[in-house]
């Protein structure tokens, strides 16, 4: 995709996912054909990045607000900014000092398998966040990247009766579904005070392009429904190791001013894990986009176990 004088400029940057926006400054109001060109880019190479912007928390939530009805920070989170009530800070550091210094060694604890923290945002929720828009304000010199893994395509590369047997497939999805938390942590029950639980299709259509796209990932999927736990869990190892392999994804190194735009309707993405033995400053802070029940190939909507939709008047229950 090309550009002309003002307009705004996209460049791939790896083969199946990812591309760097500019010419555009996304701390001002935009312009229609401006929404209608990263709206585009975001769905054709499915995560975007934009580099050098001074943003605040204002100015986020404006430029998210272009895009769609923004979400309450967190399902879990009762005190994001003040006055902000979108704003979600991503900072192990808050959360050691909410949780104790114990919520950062669990989170090692339990990567096993494929879950090195591969996730989609808020899928225990039976209406995730269409988009997350992720802004850098303080980031290491080293370390800390984040990876995106296109959901799409790693459908398509399933052989063809694979893709035909998973179209008819749905799976549980939960906060700690794909690993345990500990039960006499804090966060332990804020999340069961506040538990979202849903069954999704494991392929989902996307409502704007049409493609399909596996929709499970190691972070919130528990088990596929109506099958063993042992064929649930060859299903899934199965699906995790195709939607993980290198070639699906793109990685950012984050800068100061950075901001990554993702469909989260057709992306997982990869927490760093490489400077928790590091004593190193990360600070990002993140926006969802509301979004919709997904829908599979048989047209079946998810369906609501527990909880309620995710939205811009959720309320986090806070039982001291």
């Amino acid at each position: 995709m090309t550009s002309t004088l003002n307009r705004v400029i996209v460049r791939p940057v790896a083969g199946h996912i990812g591309a760097d926006i500019s010419n555009v400054d996304i701390s001002r109001p935009l312009d229609d054909e401006a929404v209608k060109s990263i709206t585009e880019a975001l769905h054709r190479y499915k995560v975007i990045f934009f580099r050098g912007q001074r943003l605040d928390h204002a100015s986020q939530i404006a430029f998210g607000r272009q895009f769609g009805e923004l979400t309450y920070a967190h399902p879990h989170d009762d005190t994001p900014p003040e006055n902000f009530p979108e704003i979600y800070t991503v900072d192990p550091k808050r959360y050691e000092k909410k949780y104790g210094a114990d919520f950062g060694v669990a989170s090692r604890r339990r990567r096993y398998s494929y879950f090195t923290g591969w996730h989609t945002d808020v899928t225990a929720a039976v209406n995730p966040p269409a988009g997350s828009i992720l802004r850098a304000e303080v980031v290491p010199e080293i370390g800390g990247d984040t990876q995106w893994t296109n959901l799409v395509a790693a459908y398509e590369g399933l052989s063809e009766p694979v893709r035909a047997f998973v179209d008819t497939l749905r799976a549980e999805h939960r906060y700690g579904g794909g690993y345990e938390i500990s039960r006499s942590s804090s966060y332990a029950k804020v999340v069961e005070d506040n538990l979202l639980v849903a069954i999704h299709p494991v392929v989902r259509v996307h409502p704007v392009t049409g493609e399909k796209g596996l929709f499970v990932n190691p972070g919130f999927t528990s088990h596929i429904v109506d099958v063993s736990a042992r064929e649930s869990r060859a299903i899934l190892d199965l699906l995790y190791a195709e939607l993980t392999r290198p070639e699906y994804t793109v990685r950012l190194r984050w800068e100061a001013g950075t901001v990554a735009f993702w469909d989260n309707r057709a992306t997982a993405h990869l927490a760093p894990a490489d400077i928790e033995h590091l004593d190193l400053r990360r600070t990002l802070h993140r926006v969802t986009i509301t979004g919709e029940r997904p829908v599979g190939p048989d047209g079946r909507e998810s369906e609501l176990v527990s909880g309620q939709e995710f939205g811009a008047n959720h309320k986090v229950v806070v039982d001291d």
